[in-house]
């Protein structure tokens, strides 16, 4: 799992890093002026990357959940098969509940960054100043306040779930090493 997980959470957090520092550059441009090519071009591509940055957070959480439930299955499985402690099933299952959230979230996260960016979007129908009486707040500024804090949230969420995995690999360790000497016991093959 480390060969795919570690990847695919750095190039996920590169690419969002990417989309926050492109659209930090934005507020150099006032892309509401039709004459405004560059910044509408960029504006552009920040939407784009943006959807892109999201869909490749939405893929990791996938993968993670995927794997926890395989893992978790085939723990079940081996474990009956062998009549091994329950504790495996148990620690797996436990660790697969702890991990499932972290990843929920981080899908939520992103369905919220990009939902604050559709409402900062200046062909929006939401008014342009958000909050008259706090200096004029934006969606924009609400966006890129979210984006930050979000950002950090699946950074966090990345590194507790690469722990799981880790863990889990090791129940997995042990689960094999029972079997084997379980399989070496009755003479089979190891």
């Amino acid at each position: 799992m480390n060969r795919i997980f570690y990847p695919l959470a750095l190039l996920s957090v590169v690419s969002m890093t990417a989309v926050l520092f492109l659209g930090i550059y934005l507020h150099t441009f006032d892309i509401r002026n039709p004459k405004e090519t560059e910044g509408r071009r960029l504006a552009t591509m920040h939407r784009l990357s943006g959807i892109a940055a999201g869909l490749s957070v939405l893929l990791v959480e996938s993968v993670v959940i995927t794997y926890f439930v395989g893992t978790s299955r085939w723990t079940k499985e081996v474990a009956e098969t062998y009549r091994l402690e329950t504790s495996f099933i148990e620690r797996s299952a436990r660790l697969k509940r702890r991990t499932f959230p972290i990843a929920v979230v981080g899908m939520l996260i992103v369905v919220g960054i990009t939902a604050l960016g559709g409402a900062a979007d200046p062909g929006s129908q939401f008014s342009r100043n958000l909050i008259s009486g706090f200096g004029d707040v934006t969606w924009a500024d609400i966006h890129l306040g979210f984006a930050v804090l979000g950002i950090a949230a699946i950074v966090v969420g990345f590194y507790l779930q690469a722990q799981h995995i880790a863990t889990n690999q090791g129940i997995i360790q042990d689960v094999m090493t029972e079997v084997k000497r379980i399989r070496t016991e009755r003479g089979l093959e190891t």
